[in-house]
């Protein structure tokens, strides 16, 4: 009998994409959320910032929809305030907590997987330790590029979850290199496996009949923004450069699904540039969702900073919308030809206008796209995962 133990800060988007996707090859999966009681008080705290702590309260935690009979997903619950990505101490104290929990409720496991190298990999490579079974931790992106390079205490915390971990995954060709040479570990321990999509949910349909069912005009040109309202994604640089396509035209509209701290700043930003007629903001939308905007929409644009893989890249692609981004993390590793989409330097406005405006002059076959992501599917990263999962069971 094979029995997964997952621990994650979340289950939605790529983890409950992975998760189901291997669950198949398992005859139970145990998934652990950490859940800090602070954001069930969050929605109460008329502050920009508790907008974004809202997304970490139980409604939003888990995504229940279509959980496969094998798969149980527990909410561990407990208090802090400091944020996961300041608090050093927090690795240890759920590191107890999920020891605590899965003693209490006789969850048996023959291997952990961990999303995120923190603190999430922490604690998995703790109960790794303490019930003596192999640990995997898969590195997506800031806890990678950013989280470890804080300071001296965060390099040593980092340094230790990837060292105890029996082997390690990650998204990306420049997340290797990071972790390889400045991180020091071992190439032969880490597998480069990349974030995919549910090609089930994220497939083409008429773009006219997305529009009307979205109350999105028949007569523009769309663009598509999908992401948390946060410096790193860059939202300033482009509605900054909305200014510049709406010199060469008029017809364009740009939509941005998502919320967070930036919220008032950026609507203040886009009444200062007088774009209010060009950008609109919708605010977060069910997962589900996604792929109806997607499917109305011309061209999606992620201007971000840095990026590990972005789930919503492929997602694009999985609809066979073209891509229009800056070339951070692993981007340029997927978009690797003009037939699917155009890059620029992250914060350059004039060239993300220039590609937006080449975008949508482009007659782009997006059937091609949607071909092309179909090596991204789930179902195609579980075979990989699984590969790992295998030699690891096997030594």
């Amino acid at each position: 009998m094979k029995r997964l133990l997952v621990v994650s800060p979340h289950y939605h988007t790529f983890v409950k994409g992975q998760v189901e996707a291997v669950s198949k090859y398992f005859d139970e999966v145990n998934v652990l959320v950490h859940h800090n009681h602070l954001s069930e008080i969050a929605k109460y705290i008329p502050l920009p910032y508790f907008r974004h702590v809202e997304k970490f309260s139980k409604a939003y935690l888990v995504d229940k929809r279509n959980i496969p009979d094998n798969v149980r997903v527990h909410m561990v619950s407990t208090l802090y305030f400091t944020p996961d990505g300041k608090n050093l101490k927090l690795g240890d104290k759920l590191a107890k907590k999920f020891e605590r929990f899965v003693r209490d409720n006789k969850i048996d496991f023959d291997l952990i997987h961990a999303h995120f190298t923190w603190p999430s990999g922490y604690a998995a490579v703790k109960l790794g330790k303490r019930f003596e079974v192999p640990t995997v931790i898969t590195a997506h992106g800031y806890d990678v590029y950013d989280l470890p390079f804080r300071s001296d205490a965060w390099f040593e915390k980092i340094k230790f979850v990837l060292n105890s971990a029996t082997h390690i995954i990650t998204v990306s060709r420049s997340n290797f290199e990071i972790i390889t040479s400045q991180l020091c570990i071992p190439g032969k321990n880490v597998s480069i496996i990349p974030n995919g999509f549910d090609s089930d949910l994220f497939n083409p349909s008429d773009k006219a009949r997305a529009r009307k069912k979205l109350a999105l005009p028949q007569d523009k040109k769309i663009l598509l923004n999908v992401g948390n309202l946060v410096p790193v994604k860059g939202h300033e640089h482009l509605i900054k450069a909305m200014v510049n396509v709406l010199k060469a035209r008029k017809d364009v509209l740009l939509v941005i699904i998502g919320d967070g701290p930036l919220r008032d700043r950026l609507d203040d930003l886009v009444r200062k540039l007088g774009l209010d007629e060009y950008i609109k903001f919708v605010g977060s939308k069910p997962h589900h969702e996604i792929p109806l905007w997607m499917n109305g929409a011309d061209v999606f644009v992620l201007p971000s900073l840095s990026e590990g893989n972005p789930t919503v890249m492929f997602e694009a692609l999985g609809v066979g919308l073209p891509f229009v981004g800056t070339a951070v993390g692993g981007v340029p590793e997927i978009i690797t030809s003009e037939d699917y989409g155009l890059l620029c330097p992250p914060a350059d406005l004039e060239c993300l206008a220039e590609k937006i405006l080449i975008a949508l002059d482009k007659d782009w076959n997006r059937e091609r796209i949607r071909k092309y992501a179909e090596q991204f599917t789930w179902e195609r990263v579980a075979e990989k995962v699984m590969g790992v999962y295998n030699g690891i069971l096997k030594e």
